[in-house]
């Protein structure tokens, strides 16, 4: 009953949530919902884990965490930058123990609320690759340095934007 609340409160959001964050389908990415087994239960439970701290919308603006709304697709663009996406301290150890839900809540962050910034092909996580990761967690003593180190890769590598070693953008209001 309670799994079912939860769900029928996703839904409710979910239709806000889409609207807000206005996601496009990218013609050379997946639609972003075909990469997750459930969706809705993806949506309920980053609004659940993760939107505390990055926003319902994956924009923290003002708060010290990096903003995830139209970046965090970028970390997908090489092997390194991917894993650490899972070994965050607070993914690896998250209290979603099934690593095909934690798989599709990364998913719904990368394909939905990264809002095409995947580069072309990116597949979506999988349970195994979540199991593999989540034994090499980062610690938070090592997390702003690996962070700095992969956004400077990716500006270089991949050719993200250099706005990607800022933890959040500042909006002009």
């Amino acid at each position: 009953m309670f799994r079912g609340l939860r769900r029928g409160l996703g839904i409710v959001m979910a239709g806000g949530l889409a609207l807000a964050v206005g996601v496009h389908a990218s013609p050379a990415l997946p639609d972003p919902h075909s990469v997750m087994t459930d969706p809705d239960q993806a949506r309920v439970d980053y609004i659940e884990h993760c939107g505390g701290c990055h926003g319902v919308r994956g924009d923290t603006v003002p708060a010290h965490l990096p903003e995830l709304a139209g970046r965090v697709g970028w970390f997908m663009c090489t092997p390194e930058a991917r894993a650490y996406l899972i070994r965050l301290p607070n993914v690896a150890h998250s209290r979603i123990k099934d690593n095909a839900e934690l798989a599709d809540l990364m998913n719904y962050v990368v394909f939905v609320l990264g809002q095409g910034t995947a580069p072309a092909g990116t597949r979506p996580f999988t349970a195994g690759e979540v199991a593999r990761e989540r034994l090499q967690a980062l610690t938070n003593a090592n997390l702003t340095a690996e962070r700095e180190r992969l956004a400077n890769q990716l500006v270089q590598q991949c050719h993200a934007p250099a706005s990607i070693r800022q933890l959040y953008i500042e909006h002009k209001q």
